[in-house]
């Protein structure tokens, strides 16, 4: 699944000039209402970044994985608020209809995402199951040809825009075997919304507690029509979710770069541009060579996904990915450190985009798995080889 070169040239020229022209003169919009602006949200649609990852069978454009990553190294160089209106839509929310949904859900939901009508959640997370997702609590209890759901999923992305999640719910025993995943449309009954969480940084996106109290979903509801795959599901979604993550962190790291060093070629001190001093550049340089590190190791793990199966799970990639996710998301958390050390006191002020970048991208380390989960997985991939 690709784009023709011609046409995602043509795409990624328009994205780049969309985020340059459109999304980052509207970050002090959004970082002060809390709020994507409807018209943007329009012109996104427009432009089919709902449906950047649906196949052009079900209406949607369907980049390949190193397509995908460059666009979201552009959405990356602006407030993460934008990427998420469509990124969670088009990435875990609706990823796993695509890789093990039956015909008949990929047919009824997919199309609806790629236009934009349906905005898709992924519901994973709970109170005392986040990083340890095994060990969810969520229960879907058989009851004819229905399952009823009950619940807490906690910190679900675009939870108050959703129509429908993807969502994880024991209907087995113990342990990732008793883990299905389930289609549920957000106004079924039974289904609440917590208050919107407050967050550090991304203001914009929008997160709470999904909260199910004997909510009835059909039982034809399980992604792929057999009970019990849900936790592998999660993984394969994950891996192209932590991919993403990477290329943002990628995209974060370049924008802050360059309003770094335009600052240093601006701001005088003792006579002189500060980014003549070899201090200010050795913080360039390092940011320089750690971006284009992550950059090229994101890229190289793009392909080698594209070069497997969408729905076969390669415990080789998704060790890289998590590689990838490490390296990426801590690397532009240095680059952040960096921008605000080199606008010093004016980059603890909000009026320079360092500021908010800084309280931005301390997320990308969190969510999707944590650094250190994504350690584990290099290690434990390695601890098998011979």
């Amino acid at each position: 699944m690709a784009l023709d070169i011609e046409s995602f040239e043509l795409l990624l020229a328009t994205v780049q000039r969309f985020v340059r022209d459109r999304l980052e003169p509207a970050e002090d919009i959004l970082e002060d209402s809390d709020e994507v602006p409807a018209d943007i949200v329009r012109d996104m649609k427009e432009l089919g970044l709902f449906g950047l990852t649906v196949p052009e069978e079900y209406g949607g454009i369907g980049l390949s994985m190193s397509q995908e990553v460059l666009v979201n190294y552009e959405l990356g160089r602006t407030a993460p608020a934008f990427r998420s209106v469509f990124g969670t839509n088009i990435g875990i929310g609706s990823q796993g209809i695509l890789m093990d949904g039956t015909p008949e859900q990929k047919r009824a939901y997919l199309p609806k995402v790629a236009s934009g009508e349906l905005i898709m959640s992924f519901a994973l997370t709970e109170p005392d199951a986040g990083t340890d997702a095994a060990s969810l609590k969520t229960r879907a209890q058989l009851d004819g040809d229905h399952y009823v759901l009950n619940g807490t999923k906690r910190f679900i992305t675009n939870a108050p825009r959703a129509g429908a999640f993807t969502l994880m719910a024991r209907t087995g025993g113990p342990g990732a075997g008793g883990i299905s995943a389930f289609i549920v449309p957000a106004n079924t009954p039974g289904i609440k919304l917590g208050k919107k969480d407050k967050k550090m940084g991304q203001r914009g996106t929008m997160t709470c507690d999904v909260i199910m109290e004997n909510a009835r979903v059909p039982a034809a509801n399980i992604i792929g029509g057999v009970p019990g795959q849900g936790f592998k599901t999660a993984m394969k979604v994950l891996d192209r979710g932590r991919l993403n993550i990477s290329a943002v962190s990628c995209g974060a790291a370049s924008r802050i770069l360059d309003e770094s060093a335009a600052y240093a070629r601006d701001r005088k001190q003792f006579g002189k541009a500060i980014g003549e001093f070899q201090l200010i550049q050795a913080m360039l340089a390092d940011s320089q060579a750690e971006l284009l590190a992550g950059w090229s190791l994101v890229q190289d793990v793009a392909r080698r996904f594209d070069g497997k199966p969408a729905h076969v799970s390669d415990p080789d990639i998704s060790m890289r990915v998590s590689c990838a996710k490490l390296f990426a998301t801590e690397m532009v958390g240095r680059v952040a450190d960096r921008g605000v050390q080199i606008h010093g006191g004016a980059g603890y002020i909000n009026e320079y985009p360092v500021e908010r970048f800084y309280r931005d991208v301390r997320l990308l380390r969190l969510y999707e798995g944590t650094t250190q989960v994504q350690q584990l997985i290099i290690g434990r991939e390695l601890m098998r080889r011979d």
